[in-house]
């Protein structure tokens, strides 16, 4: 079974780089072909260049479900992947495990745990926004009476959903629009929740930080400190002159 394990994680190893470039290149070709409204040959070559990276990530999912042992345990704790193989928004959330590699240097690992949590919420939210907009505006563009008809007004539409505002100005008519609009709205609670969440422990953390500071010594305290200076005088070595050293005079 180590065996296995250890060829698992080669592979993973082999394959981190090139699935980052795979999902990359999935976002640039369907931003192409919702942005520029793509018809035709061009519009082939970006579905042409989708099914590709496709292709790339069912060839990572089978290898890595053949070389786990049991396989069962490993396709439950790794639903998230076949979900990136199944559906295609989202394969270039994959991008953001390129986040994890920032090195935060802080003062304690409480800090440094909530500025890595901060960067990944920060990520997720611009690329879950943009991704949104993308999806919508696919879905919305050609339908009669939409009203989400640029990528202008889908970045707005997509900000204003994830964070719960709802202006109303702009929505989805079509059945495929609302989904998105679902699950973007979905998503947004939840990195809400996290920033949130990171921002009142950081909050807590400098007030807890400033109160110690003005915090009086108890009597106890004060005491024990006492007796530990004077355990330690006690180790120190006499000076000559207190253990009467008789050296002859010159």
């Amino acid at each position: 079974m180590a065996e296995h394990r250890l060829t698992q994680e080669a592979w993973r190893e082999h394959t981190y780089w090139p699935l980052m470039a795979a999902s990359l290149i999935w976002l640039v070709a369907y931003s192409w072909q919702v942005i520029a409204d793509l018809h035709g040959p061009a519009e082939l070559l970006a579905r042409g260049v989708m099914a590709v990276t496709w292709l790339v990530f069912v060839v990572d999912y089978a290898m890595r479900l053949a070389l786990a042992h049991p396989r069962g345990a490993w396709f439950r704790a790794h639903l998230f992947d076949f979900a990136v193989v199944a559906l295609p928004m989202l394969r270039p959330l994959r991008l953001l495990r390129v986040l994890t590699l920032v090195n935060v240097l802080q003062r304690t690992a409480g800090t440094a745990l909530r500025s890595r949590i901060a960067i990944y919420g920060a990520g997720a939210a611009i690329l879950v926004i943009y991704i949104g907009a993308l999806a919508v505006l696919d879905a919305e563009r050609h339908a009669p009476g939409a009203n989400i008809v640029n990528f202008g007004d889908a970045i707005w539409w997509a900000f204003v959903t994830i964070t719960t505002v709802g202006y109303g100005d702009y929505y989805p008519i079509t059945v495929s629009g609302r989904i998105v609009a679902v699950l973007l709205m979905a998503g947004g609670v939840a990195i809400v929740g996290v920033v949130t969440a990171t921002l009142s422990s950081w909050v807590i953390e400098r007030v807890a930080r400033g109160h110690d500071d003005d915090e009086a010594a108890t009597r106890g305290q004060v005491r024990r400190l006492a007796e530990q200076l004077t355990e330690m005088a006690a180790r120190l070595p006499e000076p000559p002159a207190a253990r009467g050293d008789d050296r002859p005079a010159g």
